[in-house]
């Protein structure tokens, strides 16, 4: 992306208050893209989800190269997975434990993947100013929350770390393709390769928040591993604890 610009491109374009918030560090790119969307390159730029007006914080990153072709080509069974609440002191043993799940391979690899959970997890958690964080690493091999939704949360995190990332629509498009869903043929944009998105659901406005869904893969055999975000709520499992 070019230093002090940022841009959306739709991937399927079938038609022609006060707030507080951390100052992004120098160098860094936090760009009003319009809609409510903020397109950063600097993490600490998340906190502009405190801005009333903001939706969605896109935060673009790049994982290692040698961590995402590990994680493409690591068999799908291996690949980590679970869902827990846990508090902060125990998120290290939380996160390996879901590798331990799915038998992933130890190593550098391995161990970089935890760690890199581990920060988007740390990150959420001083974001929201939550002790305890809703973790969920999901495998997924068919169109998962196909529908165009709003998350019934306040806020939700979002980074896939395989295969391709979440979709989504601009506020203008949103009621349309809550209406039209598989017939809407409106822009369509996608959270670039391993980009984090931080959003708000319709807790933290009524008929506000990002609309998106699932990109469609059932048909074309591809696995996607997706890591999602919460703060804790009626559908939290208990509190994790090492055992």
């Amino acid at each position: 992306m070019e230093a002090g610009r940022a841009t959306l491109t739709p991937i399927m374009p079938r038609r022609t208050g006060t707030s507080t918030r951390r100052k992004p560090s120098p160098g860094a790119v936090a760009q009003d893209s319009g809609n409510g969307v903020v397109v950063a390159t600097d993490p600490e730029s998340l906190h502009r989800i405190d801005d009333p007006e903001v939706e969605l914080v896109l935060w673009q990153r790049s994982l290692a190269s040698a961590l995402g072709e590990w994680l493409e080509s690591s068999p799908a069974d291996q690949l980590p997975t679970g869902r827990v609440l846990v508090d902060a002191a125990d998120l290290p043993p939380a996160v390996a434990g879901m590798a331990d799940v799915g038998d992933t391979a130890a190593g550098a690899m391995r161990a970089a993947l935890v760690d890199d959970v581990l920060g988007l997890a740390q990150r959420f958690m001083a974001v929201m100013r939550c002790p305890v964080v809703d973790l969920r690493l999901e495998v997924l091999h068919h169109d998962a929350c196909w529908k165009f939704h709003r998350d019934y949360v306040a806020a939700r995190m979002l980074t896939t770390y395989r295969g391709p990332g979440t979709e989504w629509v601009a506020q203008a498009d949103s009621a349309t393709a809550l209406s039209l869903q598989r017939s809407y043929d409106g822009p369509v944009h996608r959270f670039p390769r391993h980009a984090v998105g931080l959003f708000k659901g319709n807790r933290a406005s009524p008929s506000r928040g990002v609309v998106h869904r699932s990109p469609p893969i059932a048909s074309a055999g591809v696995t996607r591993l997706l890591l999602c975000l919460n703060l804790p709520s009626e559908a939290s499992p208990e509190l994790w604890k090492p055992a």
